[in-house]
């Protein structure tokens, strides 16, 4: 062993302090895996002065990233500051141009810049690997690129924030709001103080576009992502999802089609006897449909420092032992141009919660409209207060009361034109409720 890989690393939040960590602990098996040392030898970070659990007293330090980037003392620069634009992106640019190899979390500088970074770390002839970037400790960044290069995909998916499943998972086995879940989240580090990219779907959509792009060899295509989020699911969906024999999960969805790929984040309604059915709490879980394999599901945390450190070690251990991968899975230009499919023809089943008025021929004025444009209905629910049902046994009312229905497969501008019909007559209280269902 001749050789010493020298990391620096900028930002040393959990993540950083847990790779600082994590590589003087594993330094011994390191250096037997990969054939050299593997060393940090400078750091950057906001504040000197903060405890991170490690001494850093013999590492130098660079209050600029930029500048360690450019540091001739350094062989890898780790970029875990986080942003998809200002001093990461700078900074991994600066060190790609230096001929530094660069290891990522950022699954935001990806999904934005992927393809300019990746062209640029080819022609300069080093690695740009980000295994941290996509739910965290689990390792399908590999497990697509490398594991499954034998493989045609045709759909993959996956629960990729570990926020929402957490709000989803609370809900449903407590019966609380998304705002009380939401809350506790917080108090628990599991959610920031501003939540809208995690529980309105733009990290899931920034992660999906990541994995489209190695699962179909096509560009990276996040603003082609259709994204909703979870903030409108009340505790009588989840309620009512159990009855029928599902879960409602955040799901990230790629799937090929004959027109193109499809893009898409939404709550789900999962079965339950599915894997997927039975990831709770912050964990993540990815699903891969492939034609060699089947069905591949890959389960683990989604975040943290220790499980987040372990991809960003991973990809390091890469680098020393000389391992060198196209980063999509093959080279920029082989990257086939994305072709979009509109969610207007997405076509699945639906869950549909209409907040009606209760009087006599509601139900059928429903059942007509959504017949008019063609959707089956595969079951449909009233449901009634004890109250309303004891008082007023003919359902005449006129009180507001949900009508829950279940679609066989119907096209997303079919669902969306009989809810329109229905809003003109009049028949809604409120604004429909509408969650796909995911099927094998």
């Amino acid at each position: 062993m001749t050789q010493t890989l020298r990391l620096g690393i900028a930002g040393l939040g959990t993540v950083g302090a847990a790779v600082v960590g994590m590589v003087a602990r594993r330094a011994e098996a390191l250096a037997a895996a990969t054939g050299q040392s593997v060393r940090v030898t400078a750091v950057s970070a906001r504040d000197r002065g903060r405890d991170r659990g490690f001494d850093a007293s013999g590492l130098d330090w660079f209050d600029d990233a930029v500048a360690l980037a450019q540091s001739e003392t350094i062989d890898v620069f780790v970029e875990l500051i986080g942003g998809a634009e200002g001093t990461a992106k700078t900074a991994v640019e600066a060190a790609i141009a230096a001929g530094k190899h660069v290891v990522t979390a950022n699954k935001a500088l990806l999904a934005r810049h992927g393809a300019a970074l990746a062209a640029a770390a080819e022609a300069k002839g080093v690695v740009l690997a980000y295994e941290a970037a996509v739910a965290g400790g689990i390792p399908v960044i590999k497990a697509i690129r490398e594991g499954l290069s034998g493989n045609a995909v045709s759909r993959v998916y996956g629960i990729l924030n570990g926020t929402c499943n957490y709000i989803l998972s609370r809900m449903e086995a407590e019966g609380l709001t998304f705002e009380a879940c939401l809350k506790d989240a917080q108090a628990l580090g599991y959610a920031e103080a501003d939540p809208t990219f995690d529980v309105e779907g733009f990290d899931t959509a920034h992660k999906l576009a990541i994995l489209t792009s190695l699962a179909f060899g096509i560009e990276i295509d996040a603003d082609g992502v259709s994204v909703e989020g979870i903030s409108a699911i009340q505790p009588l969906d989840l309620t009512m999802a159990d009855e029928l024999g599902y879960r409602i999960k955040l799901l990230g969805v790629a799937q090929a089609t004959e027109t193109g790929i499809e893009q898409r984040v939404h709550p789900t309604m999962v079965a339950k006897a599915s894997a997927i059915a039975q990831v709770m709490g912050v964990t993540n879980a990815v699903t891969v449909d492939a034609d060699a394999v089947g069905e591949l599901t890959l389960i683990g945390p989604g975040a943290g420092g220790q499980a987040t450190a372990s991809a960003v070690v991973a990809d390091i251990a890469d680098i020393a032992a000389g391992l060198r991968r196209p980063t999509f899975g093959r080279p920029v230009a082989g990257l086939a141009a994305p072709r979009r499919v509109e969610m207007q023809r997405h076509e699945g089943g639906y869950y549909i919660r209409l907040t009606v008025h209760d009087r006599t021929g509601v139900a059928a004025g429903v059942a007509t409209r959504m017949a008019e444009a063609g959707i089956s209905i595969e079951s449909i629910v009233q449901r009634r207060s004890a109250k309303a049902a004891s008082t007023d046994p003919q359902g005449l009312s006129g009180q507001p009361v949900p009508l829950v229905l279940i679609t066989y497969a119907a096209t997303e501008g079919s669902v969306r034109e009989a809810l329109a019909a229905i809003d003109r007559d009049g028949l809604l209280a409120e604004a429909p409720q509408l969650i796909r269902i995911e099927r094998d």
